[in-house]
């Protein structure tokens, strides 16, 4: 990742060039869709673009864009749509390859929800600590500490293999 200054910055094309790769694959990792990612990515870009000439940092500003629209889908999708939770976790076969352990942990990374999925990709995925998590989803640094704990006992809850695997290895 560049660090994109005011000084040096350069013009927005090879801001593009440096940043679409990065945006992507955490735009895939909270949507789950390849198409999606690519429209959250190109929405992104615009409010970039247009903001261009304003904004002392593209990079952090266009990740909080990015996980920032994320949420407003999740959240425009899940009023129109309901899904049923059950008590009880259906039975599911023990994962044998990391094929199998990444489609678990990517069905149930799907299950969080959108704010507890940004958390976990900004934390695990990016490497951010709490205080850089906070300031990108615009939260406090408790709210990032609270979402982590939640959304990682429910991942443990939706995909108990994934433990066994790692106390396996």
């Amino acid at each position: 990742m560049t660090e994109h200054t005011n000084g040096a910055r350069g013009d927005f094309a090879d801001f593009v060039r440096v940043e679409v790769p990065t945006l992507t694959r955490a735009a895939y990792l909270m949507t789950g869709d390849r198409h999606h990612a690519e429209d959250l990515v190109q929405t992104t870009l615009a409010r970039v673009a247009v903001r261009w000439d304003h904004v002392d940092e593209p990079a952090a500003y266009a990740r909080r864009v990015l996980y920032t629209q994320s949420v407003s889908w999740w959240r425009r999708r899940a009023a129109r749509v309901s899904e049923t939770l059950t008590a009880r976790v259906p039975d599911q076969p023990r994962l044998d390859t990391d094929v199998d352990v990444a489609v678990v942990l990517e069905r149930a990374l799907h299950r969080l929800t959108p704010r507890q999925r940004a958390v976990l990709v900004l934390r695990f995925f990016e490497d951010r600590t709490e205080s850089e998590t906070a300031e990108l989803l615009n939260c406090r640094i408790g709210t990032v500490k609270s979402q982590t704990r939640h959304a990682l006992r429910r991942l443990r809850e939706l995909s108990p293999d994934l433990a066994q695997l790692e106390m396996d290895r």
